[in-house]
């Protein structure tokens, strides 16, 4: 009994620090799409200011390529969506893997208790 408790204590932590792995990274993506997201904006800000007669140009491997000013806002416009909706999908995975935790933990706790009470000396 108390070699079957062992493996599931086993297997429960390792399920439990998986778990913990994948949250980080789940952390790390939101930590990056936030950057994107005030980077995007500030570029927004930048292009409200912008009129007619100033000139957009576009990072094309080495190369600075003119574009017209339209576009490039309609793609500011595309990318902030779109890095909107990755944060919520992110931000949906985080609350998913914070529940998955918790419960991984009480089942951590249930088994040491029981191992606990196996190995205890009988009352004399």
């Amino acid at each position: 009994m108390a070699a079957a408790l062992q493996e599931r204590l086993q297997t429960a932590s390792a399920e439990f620090q998986k778990i913990q792995t994948d949250l980080s990274l789940a952390v790390d993506a939101r930590q990056k799409l936030d950057a994107q997201l005030s980077e995007n904006e500030l570029v927004k800000k930048e292009f409200a200011s912008l009129t007619d007669v100033n000139t957009v140009y576009k990072l094309v491997g080495p190369v600075l390529v003119k574009q017209d000013q339209a576009e490039a806002k309609q793609n500011v416009n595309t990318r902030l969506d779109f890095i909107r909706s990755e944060i919520k999908r992110v931000e949906n995975q985080l609350k998913e893997l914070g529940e998955k935790a918790e419960k991984k933990k009480l089942e951590l706790v249930e088994i040491q208790a029981a191992l606990q009470q196996q190995t205890a000396p009988a009352p004399a």
